[in-house]
């Protein structure tokens, strides 16, 4: 048989769940037709097939979690190259995996305190040790203690695995967590000369625009590996979309080069193509700098998280009316909430606080 494995789908990603088979064992299929719709990073997409031939076998139903290389399809026929149908590892169909990759190691125990005897209770449970809470002394876990873990175990049922996009935005975060020095600084723009009606995320994103040519240091990207930076000379910003599938973070390119009616039609079909989905997955990559306008459902003040390889998100909050002091006189404006987290690795305070200061002195101007 002909091995057909799940190919590279783009930019580091190294797994994808099975949404929809096109295609059915003793289906004859054309080179190009699509086989099968996977979720990958935050995009759905149909898988062609990279020659004609009869289907002979699909690897994994809907709902499977396939790794980068595993088998996906099998074809009638002899292969073109000695290892094509070569399995490396093990396919675990059943247990909702379907990999080729050496199976990851155990969970490390090493700073656990416990006896053989619980350890093997443990096991029988199926609980792990490094979530129960220890009240032997020296933070012995005792049996009792494993039997009351699994006990509430059972009683909040089965764990939910992350799946898609929200299983994507979990590996991102730690990915976030792990690496970046982040830190954050937060103030507040004055907007009550905007006229009525004003889009707010048009004018974020017109001021990110001021924000980076004024300290072009934030729209940038680090390398880790190389201690390294590349400043970017296009403007391109990941803007930040809550669906009910979780965040997604649509690619609005080049925007400083961009007329404002040219970036709200692009801006409007960008967010409509993320609700329902259809965002191309090119579209989901390689941003500059990131804008998260949470305000538009609650907060006013975050600490919004920078993903590698950029170096900066602005946040916006919740715009309300507040007291301030205006001519030396208390005065009630709009004020706009601001959050600037940057990776401070590549980024001083000072070109932080250039950027935020460029960033309120546009949104301060009335047009």
């Amino acid at each position: 048989m002909k091995i057909f494995k799940l190919p590279d789908l783009g930019e580091g990603l190294q797994e994808a769940e099975i949404v929809k088979w096109l295609v059915k064992v003793g289906d004859d299929v054309k080179a190009d037709t699509p086989m099968v719709s996977v979720e990958t990073a935050k995009a759905v997409v149909d898988i062609p097939a990279p020659f004609a031939g009869k289907i002979a076998k699909l690897y994994g139903n809907p709902g499977d979690i396939a790794h980068l290389g595993a088998p996906l399809v099998a074809f009638e026929g002899e292969s073109d190259t000695p290892d094509t149908g070569t399995v490396v590892g093990k396919v675990e169909v059943g247990q909702k995996v379907v990999s080729e990759a050496p199976a990851g190691p155990a969970p490390l125990t090493g700073g656990i305190k416990t006896t053989p005897a619980v350890r093997a209770l443990a096991r029988k449970l199926n609980v792990d040790l490094t979530m129960v809470t220890p009240t032997g002394s020296d933070g012995l876990i005792t049996g009792s203690d494993v039997q009351r873990a699994a006990r509430i175990l059972s009683e909040i049922g089965p764990i939910e695995v992350m799946r898609g996009v929200r299983r994507v935005m979990a590996q991102n975060m730690e990915l976030a967590t792990a690496e970046v020095a982040s830190a954050t600084i937060m103030d507040d723009a004055d907007i009550d000369a905007w006229p009525k009606g004003a889009a707010t995320v048009l004018r974020l994103i017109r001021a990110l625009v001021a924000g980076c040519r004024a300290e072009p240091a934030l729209n940038a990207w680090y390398d880790s590996e190389k201690i390294g930076r590349w400043v970017m000379k296009k403007i391109d910003i990941g803007i930040a979309v809550d669906t009910p599938d979780g965040l997604l973070v649509p690619v609005l390119r080049n925007c400083g080069e961009r007329g404002i009616d040219d970036l709200k039609n692009a801006l409007e079909k960008l967010v409509a193509d993320a609700r329902v989905r259809k965002v191309p997955p090119e579209e989901l990559r390689a941003n500059t700098i990131t804008l998260s306008n949470y305000g538009s459902i609650a907060g006013r003040y975050a600490s919004p998280v920078v993903l590698p390889p950029t170096v900066a998100i602005l946040g916006a909050g919740r715009i309300a009316k507040q007291v301030v002091v205006v001519d030396d006189k208390p005065a009630v404006r709009r004020m706009l909430p601001l959050s600037l987290t940057f990776d401070h690795r590549a980024v001083t305070g000072g070109e932080a606080g250039r950027f935020l200061k460029a960033v309120i002195a546009d949104l301060q101007r009335p047009q």
